[in-house]
């Protein structure tokens, strides 16, 4: 009932994954009033956001949704608020946030060399080259090895980990502060309307119950009176 005419192909769900069909500012929105109308009070959907946003740091990709939803369950958060704030995190944004954690990263843990985004593209591109080599290895399709497994580890994993986890938490933290207020406002807002039209509605119902009360006062009161008995009836 709820599926589409005609189901997406691999491909469209991975360019739609890339670019959205309707765009990024579309889906922001979509996402923002989602979020918006989340049936629960405004700190625990601000816990949640802050859980996703924190995640969206870190190098777990493939396991963003798992790791949102463990960190909003820990903190006492929405986990479907979480959920969602995982898209900030999309192929526009992830470059430029996995640059800057692991260049924080490599500075905490004293690492020196080139840091450039096709560098660390170039890590993960032969990172999972090497896992899929060791995969078919299982199956008797050559031999494993795992000397670029633990060059893209030193270099740009825990790196990518330790920078990750410290902007991600201090993004987090900034996040929360700023979105309780304005889920905050958006339920006042909406309790008010809310009840602004229950008063309507309530002052409508009145207002037609005393229209036919008077419409039925006024028939009663307007009736002409029975005659009384003539002698020849009695």
């Amino acid at each position: 009932m709820f599926k589409r005419r005609k189901p997406r192909s691999y491909g469209q769900i991975a360019s739609d994954m890339i670019y959205p069909r309707g765009g990024w500012r579309r889906a922001g929105a979509y996402v923002a009033h989602r979020l918006r109308r989340l049936p629960d009070q405004p700190h625990r959907i601000a816990r949640g956001v802050a859980a996703g946003i924190m995640v969206n740091f870190t190098p777990l990709f493939g396991f963003h949704f798992l790791s949102a939803a463990a960190v909003a369950w820990i903190i006492r958060g929405n986990i479907l608020a979480a959920l969602l704030a995982t898209f900030v995190g999309n192929p526009v944004t992830l470059p430029f946030i996995a640059l800057i954690s692991v260049g924080l990263g490599r500075e905490i843990l004293g690492l020196e060399g080139d840091l450039s985004p096709q560098f660390i593209f170039h890590e993960f591109s032969k990172a999972t080259g090497e896992l899929w080599h060791n995969a078919r290895a299982i199956f008797g399709h050559g031999e494993m090895h795992w000397y670029n497994l633990g060059d893209f580890a030193t270099q740009v994993f825990w790196p990518y980990m330790v920078g990750g986890i410290i902007l991600g938490t201090v993004a987090g933290i900034i996040t929360h502060y700023l979105t309780v207020p304005i889920f905050l406002a958006y339920q006042r807002r909406r309790e008010k309307k809310m009840a602004d039209r229950i008063a309507r509605a309530s002052a409508l119902a009145a207002e037609r119950a005393a229209a036919r009360g008077a419409t039925l006062s006024g028939a009663e009161g307007g009736a002409a009176p029975r005659p009384a008995d003539s002698p020849r009836d009695i």
